[in-house]
């Protein structure tokens, strides 16, 4: 229906073709990725920390997304990654001292620079609002322009002295591949750690009953309360507690050898009293006897008068 009123209809009303791709404003894109917080939409405001894949966040924004536990929450690409505080580094921003904030274009009429940036390099003296590109450091948050980085080689910050290797550098807001190389070198970092903190463990849990091996059966120098047993010649067993010395060797105190003085002394006064024991019953029982062949004796002169 319709073409019935006069109107003349043309080709490209017609015959649809295909779709422009809208393209992006590579300016209004810029400012979104370096004056906006990539987790809450907001103007980015100090503190400001950055993830192992280079974006910005307010810490604010940060530390209420990790207590978010309810579950309504709704996922969040750009925090994904982001499982605790000890992701985020806190960054060691220079101020640019020729940005003057919003002040000047409150009323709206004056010009509003977008390309001014609020941070600058402290080595080259860049402004950090995308054009070029910018790095921190892992160690200590400092941020430098990478060409600073690459024309001042150095193994040391350049702002603080810290030192750093080539794994402690990450790009800020950088491309697709960027991205995919970061990720790659956070992942390895999370799983070395994982590693060191299960072999931690494993060397606690060795060394936990190896002590206690050592405690339970102490060795004869390392003994501090021990026991020595002693049999006298009776044959009967004497248990008596020994104290180290102080250089370690266990040493038995004098009254080891009093008690040991004793224990013989009392084993040859025991002899002593059986042997006279002895000699006495005999004595007497030879005395029962004579008089026992007295009486018989008499008896028989008795009866031949």
């Amino acid at each position: 229906m319709g073409c019935d009123g006069g109107t003349i209809p043309k080709r490209h009303e017609l015959v649809k073709g295909p779709r422009k791709v809208e393209k992006v404003d590579k300016n209004a894109e810029l400012v979104a990725r370096w004056n906006y917080c990539a987790l809450s939409q907001e103007k980015l405001r100090r503190p400001i920390v950055a993830c192992e894949l280079g974006r910005l966040y307010n810490k604010d924004a940060v530390i209420e997304f990790l207590l978010d536990k309810s579950a309504d929450k709704t996922p969040v690409e750009a925090a994904s990654h982001i499982k605790n505080i000890k992701n985020v580094t806190e960054l060691n921003l220079a101020d640019n001292p020729a940005w003057t904030g919003d002040k000047e274009s409150i009323k709206g009429d004056k010009y509003d620079d977008i390309q001014s940036a609020r941070f600058i390099c402290p080595v080259v003296g860049l402004e950090m609002n995308g054009r070029h590109r910018f790095c921190f450091l892992r160690n200590c948050g400092c941020v430098f322009s990478e060409r600073a980085l690459k024309e001042i080689k150095s193994e040391v910050c350049h702002k603080c002295g810290v030192p750093f290797q080539e794994g402690d550098v990450i790009v800020l807001n950088g491309n697709k591949e960027d991205v995919e190389a970061l990720k790659k070198r956070m992942e390895e970092r999370r799983l070395k750690s994982k590693l060191e903190k299960k072999a931690k463990k494993s060397k606690s849990t060795e060394s936990a009953p190896r002590q206690d091996t050592t405690e339970d059966a102490p060795g004869p120098s390392k003994a501090k309360n021990g026991k020595d047993c002693i049999t006298s010649s009776s044959g009967e067993r004497q248990i008596i507690f020994t104290k180290s010395s102080d250089n370690g060797n266990s040493s038995v105190p004098a009254k080891v050898n009093k008690a040991a003085s004793a224990t013989t002394k009392r084993s040859i006064a025991d002899s002593d009293k059986s042997e006279a024991y002895k000699s006495i019953f005999t004595s007497h029982s030879s005395a029962k006897r004579s008089k026992e062949e007295c009486s018989n004796w008499v008896t028989h002169t008795a009866y031949y008068f």
